[in-house]
This record gives C-alpha cells, sequence and structure tokens, in this order.
C-alpha cells in the first residue's frame, strides 16, 4: 500500500521527466538493440515469428531482473525505508496518469483559445492517425480516446500487476506494453516477428481492462455523469473495438460523457474506419477531455484503494 500509494504521490507531485535514463526509455533502447540482432527481412515467417518471440522473453526477462536486482542491492546496503521509497519510485515511472491528464490539458486550453492548429500539433504527440484536418470534435474525439484507453496500458495494468508480483513484475509488464507498441504492427515488417508481443499485451490486459471498465461506470455515479448509459455502451459496443481490451474503457467512457467515439481516421493518407461506440447525445467539445480526466483521476485513486482493501483483507487472513 505505501509503495503504490507513493508512486502515485510522486507522479502527480514529479510526473514522468523526459530522460534518456528513464527506465522505459532504456527498455525501448534495448527492445531496438535486440530487434536489430534478431529480425532478419529474408527470413521465413515462421523465423520471424520465432525471432520475435525470442526478443519477448529477452526483454521480459531483463526488465525484470534487473528491476529486482536493483530492490534486492537497496534493501541490502540501505535503510528499510530507502527500500520502499525506491520502489515507489519505479513504480511511479511505470504509470502515466500526470502526463495523460497534462497532454489532454494542454488540447483542451488550445481548443478553448480557438488554437486549432496548434491542438492539432499537440494531439499529433499522442496519436497515429493524420491530425492536419482535424476539426475541433476530431481533436477532442482523438484526445479521449487515447485518455480512455490508456488508463488501462498506464495505469491500471502496471499497478495491477505490481499487486500480483511487486515492482518488478510491475516493469515487466510495462516492457511487455512497449513491445506492442514498438513491435506490434500489421504490416510487412511486423506481422510475424511482433506477432508475440501484440497477442501477449492482449493477455496481460485483459482482466485490467474488464476491471477498469466496471470502476469506469462507478466513477461516473460518483461524478453525477450518465452511469447507466456507460454500462449500457459498455456491454453493447465494447466488443467492437478492434482490440480485445479497449473498448472495455473507450465504450464506458463514451457513455458516460453521452458522446460517440470512433469513426473515420487518415494514416498517412489512407482512410481507416474504426466501428463507433457510444451514442452522439452530445457535441464533441472540450469539455470532454476534462471530464475523461476526472475519471482517469478517480479510477486511479479508487484503484489504489482496492489494492490497499485487499492487502488488509490478506494480511487478516494470514
Amino acid at each position: 500500500m505505501i509503495v503504490s500509494f507513493g508512486a502515485f504521490l510522486m507522479d502527480c507531485a514529479i510526473g514522468d521527466p523526459r530522460s534518456k535514463f528513464h527506465p522505459v526509455v532504456l527498455i525501448g533502447k534495448l527492445i531496438a538493440f535486440l530487434e536489430g540482432i534478431f529480425y532478419r527481412q529474408a527470413d521465413t515467417a515462421a523465423k520471424k515469428l520465432f525471432a520475435g518471440a525470442m526478443v519477448v522473453c529477452l526483454v521480459l526477462s531483463i526488465s525484470y531482473m534487473t528491476a529486482d536486482a536493483l530492490l534486492t542491492l537497496t534493501a541490502s546496503f540501505a535503510a528499510p525505508w530507502l527500500e520502499d521509497v525506491v520502489a515507489a519510485l519505479l513504480l511511479s515511472f511505470m504509470i502515466s496518469p500526470r502526463n495523460l491528464a497534462e497532454a489532454g490539458r494542454e488540447i483542451k486550453n488550445f481548443l478553448l483559445d480557438g488554437n486549432l492548429a496548434e491542438a492539432r500539433h499537440k494531439v499529433g504527440w499522442i496519436v497515429g492517425r493524420d491530425t492536419d484536418q482535424l476539426s475541433v470534435g476530431d481533436v477532442t474525439r482523438a484526445t479521449v480516446e487515447t485518455i480512455s484507453e490508456n488508463i488501462v496500458d498506464g495505469v491500471i495494468s502496471p499497478l495491477f500487476f505490481f499487486w500480483i508480483g511487486g515492482v518488478p513484475l510491475a516493469v515487466a509488464y510495462r516492457a511487455a506494453n512497449t513491445m506492442d507498441s514498438m513491435l506490434g504492427y500489421r504490416n510487412e515488417k511486423y506481422l510475424y516477428f511482433g506477432r508475440v508481443a501484440a497477442r501477449l499485451d492482449d493477455v496481460l490486459n485483459f482482466v485490467p481492462a474488464r476491471i477498469t471498465g466496471l470502476m469506469l461506470v462507478v466513477a461516473a455515479w460518483l461524478l453525477k455523469l450518465d452511469y447507466r448509459n456507460a454500462w449500457r455502451m459498455m456491454r453493447r459496443d465494447a466488443l467492437k473495438h478492434p482490440s480485445p481490451n479497449g473498448g472495455y474503457t473507450e465504450a464506458t467512457v463514451a457513455g458516460a460523457l453521452g458522446i460517440r467515439l470512433g469513426g473515420l481516421n487518415y494514416y498517412f493518407g489512407q482512410p481507416s474506419f474504426r466501428t463507433y461506440m457510444g451514442e452522439p447525445l452530445h457535441a464533441l467539445g472540450p469539455q470532454h477531455i476534462q471530464q475523461a480526466i476526472r475519471l482517469m483521476y478517480l479510477v486511479t485513486v479508487m484503484f489504489l484503494l482496492l489494492l490497499a482493501v485487499g492487502g488488509w483483507i490478506g494480511g487478516q487472513l494470514l
């Protein structure tokens, strides 16, 4: 409990510092290094699949063992309280609620100021789609979709795996998620080489995504949003998302806010339609970004409290 709440408070206070020595940056460099060793364009599909699986195993093993060794070393040579501080600091690097909130608020403020060009530019930092022709509603939709989906990847899943196996397992989860973002593409290069990374990320987020969807319904009720519609949209639309997990947050947030997510996007000039989630009860606007941020923070606090209660019950049973 001390470590998880400490990590959250550290994130709220200092955020996610941009540094080449940030653990996630180092994990990304490790992935790129191993990709350079194992990927061969001329390999058969089977060889690429095996090589990609080797990269996954190595990255997970190295990430877990490095985190475990760091904490073991801290416990051996320092005061007991310092181990908790180091663990909380390392866990804070694995979650990103403040980064999500800051990115969302910056885009929201540009929209409120009427600076659509800068809002388009900033949203391009957090989404992969083309942004130069987006309307105010499209910018809002892209931002809300990113915040909603990343409640799982960037907050709840790392805390979930911390609860199961401590900080090293949270680091391993973050490594798996980073591999998915770097290798998990359905293109010619990564269709086979990145398949294990993509499937692993789907499996790891399966339970956290559904927990998050349920907590979003409760959070919508606490914030006096449309929790009934949130529940209805989660049940109706969650499985429409191309990811087996992303819809459980996006559809629920769409229902809570009374908006519609999904629709037509462009990637490198090529159109791509994502099935709609939610119903357009309200026109998309900057206020929905702020509401999504509030939902994200409330769900984070709720999950931390859930971990605390779970830890207390487990301690009583033992």
